[in-house]
């Protein structure tokens, strides 16, 4: 199975290398890492690493936390995305059936940010409803209050971590992607960033836009 392993670390030589090798030897195979900040001398990476299926992680929880410096924030399973460029390869589905754009940027969207499941959703006047989900989530899942509609990251009072992005289809509605995950950190802001960029790419291919707010109003 894959894990998401997200740690900070102290933001200098060696200590990748420290954790790198902490993996190893506990038995993971680093497939994936991804540096998502570094502020006053500490760094927030993220490691992908491939791990026995049944397995404890109690050793490598261990190992992590023998190495001076080094803070667990999360470890969590996630699904390895498919293709050496997942993101690039996402636009040219998009590209092949724009119709099916949103649905299928739906089903793409957890495998590349680790989380459960993502949906459609739209908001009327009795709240948001739940349009499409991807598998792991379900149109009778009870969604949170999804106001503000801006891409931002969020954890719903039963600890569920929820990402958002608001999306026009080709019809032109309005719509809410929303990604959610449990047993996990809340949504870096680099993957909310990540998230609202998958999204402007999807419009662009559709050619649709968001309404602009002073002819709206």
């Amino acid at each position: 199975m894959l894990l998401r392993i997200r740690v900070r670390l102290p933001d200098r030589p060696g200590s990748l290398g420290k954790v790198a090798r902490i993996l190893g030897v506990a038995g993971a195979d680093v497939v994936q890492m991804a540096v998502l900040e570094r502020d006053s001398g500490r760094a927030l990476d993220d490691f992908a690493v491939a791990w026995p299926a049944g397995a404890g992680i109690d050793r490598l929880c261990d190992g992590l936390a023998s190495i001076p410096g080094v803070e667990i924030i999360g470890i969590w399973p996630t699904e390895e995305p498919q293709g050496a460029f997942p993101d690039a390869a996402l636009i040219g589905q998009l590209a092949a059936e724009p119709r099916r754009g949103p649905v299928t940027l739906v089903d793409a969207v957890p495998a590349l940010l680790s989380a459960d499941w993502a949906g459609l959703a739209e908001i009327g006047p009795a709240g948001a409803v739940l349009a499409h989900a991807s598998a792991g989530g379900g149109t009778k899942v009870e969604l949170p209050e999804l106001e503000p509609v801006r891409p931002r990251a969020f954890t719903a009072p039963d600890g569920i971590q929820y990402a958002l992005a608001p999306i026009v289809d080709a019809e032109g509605a309005e719509l809410v992607l929303l990604v959610a995950r449990t047993g996990a950190p809340p949504f870096h802001r680099t993957e909310v960033f990540r998230l609202a960029q998958l999204v402007g790419a999807a419009e662009a291919v559709l050619g649709v836009r968001h309404p602009d707010p002073v002819q709206s109003s």
